[in-house]
């Protein structure tokens, strides 16, 4: 029998203003399952929810999740006093929401029926600043904590199978390379 491991990805917040949310999954050969969804809407004590999150966790034996880099060391302090170690994410959320979208595309996530996280996925917008960069964030006054533990959770348990946004894949590495250079 084979056992399965469980992820998990946090939005932390300070608890004024946004949701702090978790996300907890596990991968069935290429597709991401979301298990666990958990929202705690402000206003609430953050300590309190680090604590919620450690439980549910720890009953999936998840010792290490990736998290928002969202306020420094406080959210790896937190969970390290609960058992949890907390990496900050390798990118930011507008990366990760890139890359779900092949994810999703392609039906490699099996999502809970959840209202308001689908709302928030659909509701996610591509915006090009004046520089040329792009990015995907909620509209102004709309919350994306949800779709942001889910897009994170995507991230941590598909780190096989990421997405290649360099487009070498289209004429390889070294196209337009002379022979001379590529040696």
């Amino acid at each position: 029998m084979q056992s399965v491991r469980y992820y998990g990805f946090v939005d932390p917040s300070g608890g004024s203003a946004d949701s702090m949310t978790l996300a907890t999954g596990h991968r069935e050969d290429d597709i991401v399952v979301v298990d666990a969804l958990r929202e705690i809407k402000p206003p609430f004590s953050p300590e309190s929810a680090v604590a919620e999150f450690s439980e549910l966790l720890k009953s999936y034996h998840v010792i290490k999740i990736t998290g928002d880099r969202y306020a420094g060391e406080w959210p790896r302090e937190r969970f390290r006093e609960h058992g949890i170690v907390y990496e900050p994410a390798q990118k930011p959320k507008s990366d990760l929401y890139r890359d779900l979208l092949p994810v999703i595309n392609s039906r490699k996530l099996d999502l809970l029926d959840d209202a308001r996280l689908l709302t928030q996925l659909v509701s996610l917008e591509r915006r090009t600043a004046r520089g040329g960069r792009d990015s995907i964030d909620h509209a102004p006054g709309a919350h994306d904590d949800l779709a942001n533990a889910v897009a994170g959770l995507a991230a941590a348990t598909r780190s096989k199978y990421r997405y290649d946004s360099s487009l070498d894949w289209v004429a390889g590495p070294d196209y337009g390379k002379s022979d001379a250079d590529a040696a």
